[in-house]
């Protein structure tokens, strides 16, 4: 893994969003991202939508045993239509780390910064798993552009508390 960025805790300000919304078992979860991704890429595309950011993956609750809440989206105003649905990146103070390759350590190293820092994420228990208020992997590399995800720069947002 390779920290290009942070950790560090960043304010963010509200932002609008198009994206698509899906319930998909843990297992499989990166094959359903890539097939969102590209639908919403061809829908962008159609639409003549030009992105205000990076794609992201954001996951709303996650429970590894069972059913992952997820959506692929991208910051932009238009109207909605079909799958694509409106929505926002909630503001707030976001942990954030950017890396290249190694998800998983990546995504364990912002926790364990988060916690030894003294800083609580935006998440809840509830019966579908942990609810995450903001929870973002955002894709700083097109992938409209590259499509080797070895290669991409990831930047994890973290909402706090």
């Amino acid at each position: 893994m390779e920290i290009v960025d942070g950790p560090r805790v960043e304010s963010r300000a509200q932002r609008a969003t198009l994206g698509i919304r899906r319930r998909t078992p843990f297992r499989g979860m990166l094959a359903e991202r890539d097939r969102l991704l590209a639908e919403l890429i061809r829908w962008v595309g159609e639409h003549r939508v030009e992105p205000e950011g990076p794609f992201f993956l954001r996951l709303h609750t996650v429970d590894m045993a069972g059913e992952m809440d997820l959506e692929v989206g991208v910051p932009a105003t238009a109207p909605d239509g079909g799958a694509v649905t409106a929505g926002v990146i909630p503001a707030g103070d976001y942990a954030v780390l950017a890396y290249r390759n190694h998800s998983l350590q990546a995504n364990r190293l912002l926790q364990s910064w988060a916690a030894e820092s003294g800083l609580a994420f935006d998440v809840a228990d509830s019966p579908d798993g942990d609810r995450w208020a903001a929870r973002f992997e955002n894709y700083l590399t097109d992938p409209r552009t590259e499509p080797r995800k070895t290669r991409w720069t990831v930047e994890l947002a973290f909402r706090l508390r």
